[in-house]
């Protein structure tokens, strides 16, 4: 199901044995744009410490409920490295996370892989998760959905909106969508755009770059939030810009089936 990044903030995640806290924010990859963690606030259960979640150990996403269940214990948690979210996250400190739990690393396979590809997977051995911590650190592509929602959007021939949220996939954790609010330009108007039309996303500019034009930008389908996203308004998305719809790729790209990206 596609929902917005903002019906996901607040949800409670429930652990094996109870309650652990709310989602606050997500990191996603901007190389493929799988969400790679769930920020919690663990509120007074560990004295306000915010605490990663992997999708990977996510087992459903109960929406009447406003309720992410995983597959970890209270104590799992607790135990697991502290990573300052309040900093950029480290490769290093995504080793030591992702070996804590046994989880394989993203950045090794011939892809980067969604969370739901990983999960085919097996953890590291503790040889293994001692090598890559070793390893000269590389370049962390993790963002913020909090700190990228606000970004200015720059098209091929300039300026135009920034990013309000994002649409992800809460089967395969990844992102489908920017939501892109263009009132400076288009008074009361909202558009979507495929993550695979960004170039790149720059943190020292604070934008967004796409290969789209600003015509091409301002003439797309509107998009109403208070509606339910429908197939039929996705192909009518993706035909306005010309560009094939992520799902003709799915019977290959399958989150189960594949170790291939986005």
């Amino acid at each position: 199901m596609l929902t917005n990044t903002k019906n996901l903030k607040g949800l409670t995640i429930h652990a094996i044995d109870g309650d652990m806290g709310e989602v606050n924010e997500l990191f996603f990859d901007d190389e493929t744009w799988a969400i790679r963690y769930l920020t919690v606030d663990t509120g007074g259960w560990l004295n306000g410490r915010t605490v990663l979640i992997s999708p990977l150990s996510v087992v459903s996403v109960d929406w009447e409920a406003r309720r992410i269940d995983v597959s970890l214990t209270k104590m799992q948690v607790e135990n697991s490295p502290d990573v300052d979210t309040h900093r950029p996250v480290s490769r290093q400190h995504e080793a030591e996370y992702l070996g804590y739990y046994g989880y394989p690393y993203y950045w090794d396979g011939p892809a980067l892989a969604p969370p739901s590809e990983l999960a085919l997977g097996s953890g590291l051995t503790g040889e293994a998760h001692a090598e890559n911590v070793r390893r000269p650190s590389m370049d962390s592509h993790l963002r913020s959905t909090a700190v990228v929602a606000g970004y200015y959007l720059e098209a091929t021939d300039g300026e135009i909106g920034h990013v309000e949220q994002f649409i992800v996939d809460d089967e395969s954790w990844a992102i489908r969508y920017l939501e892109v609010d263009t009132t400076n330009w288009l008074p009361g108007k909202k558009v979507l755009l495929s993550p695979s039309w960004v170039k790149c996303v720059s943190w020292e500019r604070s934008k967004v770059y796409v290969a789209l034009t600003q015509e091409a930008i301002k003439s797309a389908p509107e998009y109403d939030e208070s509606l339910q996203m429908t197939r039929e308004y996705e192909d009518r998305l993706h035909r306005h810009y010309g560009r094939p719809p992520y799902w003709l790729n799915q019977a290959e790209e399958h989150p189960l089936m594949s170790l291939g990206g986005l």
